[in-house]
């Protein structure tokens, strides 16, 4: 049985995922490398045009899922260095720094998004319906496992296949540290086991976080990092800094996006104001508050304010709960558990009410299910006719010609097995922006011609 010391040195593992053993510099540690070869990779830069809340926005002003990324990466930073310091204190850890914490911490805040496809959750909606109306799922012999990726295709899986597959393929992937890869995991299971009983008392059950092809590479960061085993195989607990990593991200979406919402008028500035002072534990009367004339400039300094105060009660409920996490027994998510938890819920009742099923977005959302099952049913079409021993269409030909070889087999021939011929098309799909999966539809079906 390990201790507590080794239990974190084992969790923080520098050791690359599919890569012999590096030194690492004084000066940039593993951890601070893994985050800038994310920062430099093409599917992160893509996030600057991919649905945050305020879909293909005409505004310069809101966030869009790049800028919540690098935001939500800085608050991971400062909430990993918090906690890092009382667990190296606790527990004598050696050749570890509190900066390591936060470093592991942004890297996979940077990276949360990275797997989510055009049109943020609605684009995941629009995958899982199409697989499941298509009839496809039922024509092959797929195991449950791998018909289960396609009917509850996850955003979440796609994202750990970004990271140690599709970016850098002759690789493979970015070979990012085990440490960040297992935190970077908070749904550190297969889809075939995505509605299990478990999944209403661990946060980290609600969903799943690897493809059956990928499976492999998951339990190899698994074993490396240590994570307690639920399903010998298929599932394991999360890694503790992964409630971390969960933190920062709810609160800059929650915080973040009610700030924007006031900003272009979802949201009445006095009430984004009220929600925000509660989280921020001040009131509209005090100090440096009551100086400030402007509406913008209020909500500015509260959510700054709100977001510090969050990370404070986030970090004492993970120490409180350091030992549960550590043995896989800890259930729920840090927030929910802390005192901010009912001004949290009014948030987020206010969010849903007056910005998640506003008019636009709810717009925007219905259009991206036409796009993104428009664009599935031609190009499944074509692999499937690619993969037949029968004479194509002209149509289906010049499909295949425009699909990059990274998205076919060898020879620019359709794999010949189905589950990985159908995943290459999802990867293909689910790595465009909004723009381009727009742009992409609209001249597939005459609706606009190159160059007009």
């Amino acid at each position: 049985m390990m201790n507590a010391n080794e239990r974190w040195q084992r969790l923080l593992s520098p050791e690359r995922s599919g890569a012999p053993s590096q030194s690492q510099g004084i000066e940039r540690t593993a951890f601070q490398q893994d985050y800038d070869r994310i920062v430099f990779t093409s599917a992160f830069r893509r996030l600057k045009d991919k649905t945050q809340v305020f879909p293909l926005s005409q505004s310069d002003y809101v966030r869009t899922r790049l800028t919540h990324s690098l935001e939500a990466s800085c608050v991971g930073r400062s909430l990993g260095a918090l906690v890092g310091r009382e667990v190296i204190a606790r527990h004598g850890l050696e050749n570890v720094e509190s900066a390591d914490f936060g470093a592991i911490v942004a890297a996979a805040c940077l990276a949360h998004d990275i797997g989510n496809p055009p049109f943020g959750h609605a684009g995941e909606d629009a995958i899982r319906e199409w697989f499941k109306n298509s009839g496809l799922l039922e024509r092959y012999s797929f195991t449950n496992a791998e018909r289960a990726d396609f009917a509850r295709y996850e955003g979440n899986a796609q994202g750990f296949r970004v990271l140690t597959r599709l970016q850098s393929p002759a690789n493979p992937g970015l070979q990012l540290t085990n440490a960040v890869l297992a935190t970077f995991s908070k749904y550190p299971r297969a889809s075939w086991l995505e509605a299990g009983e478990n999944s209403a008392r661990h946060a980290g059950s609600k969903k799943f976080g690897f493809f059956q092809e990928d499976a492999a590479a998951f339990a190899a960061v698994a074993r490396a990092t240590g994570l307690p085993i639920e399903t010998p195989g298929q599932a394991w607990r999360r890694h503790p800094l992964a409630y971390l990593m969960e933190v920062a991200d709810d609160v800059c979406y929650l915080i973040v996006d009610l700030e924007d919402a006031a900003r272009l008028g979802f949201v009445p500035s006095g009430k984004a104001e009220e929600l925000l002072a509660a989280l921020a534990g001040t009131h509209a009367g005090e100090g440096k508050l009551a100086r400030m004339a402007e509406a913008k400039e209020r909500i500015e300094y509260l959510r700054a304010k709100a977001i510090g105060n969050l990370l404070e009660i986030a970090a004492e409920v993970f120490l409180d709960n350091e030992e549960a996490m550590l043995a896989g027994r800890f259930a729920g998510d840090l927030l929910a558990a802390s005192s901010a938890a009912e001004n949290l819920r009014a948030v987020r009742d206010v969010a849903y009410e007056c910005i998640y099923i506003t008019r636009p977005a709810l717009e925007i959302e219905i259009a991206g299910f036409e796009v993104i099952g428009g664009l599935l049913s031609l190009f499944i079409a074509a692999v499937e006719a690619g993969a037949k021993e029968e004479a194509m269409t002209t149509r289906e030909r010049m499909l295949l010609h425009l699909l990059p070889a990274q998205f076919l087999g060898a020879e620019r021939i359709p794999d010949p097995d189905p589950y990985r011929r159908f995943l290459r098309i999802a990867d293909f799909i689910a790595g465009m922006t909004d723009s381009y999966a727009v742009g992409l539809y609209r001249k597939l079906k005459g609706i606009d011609l190159p160059g007009s």
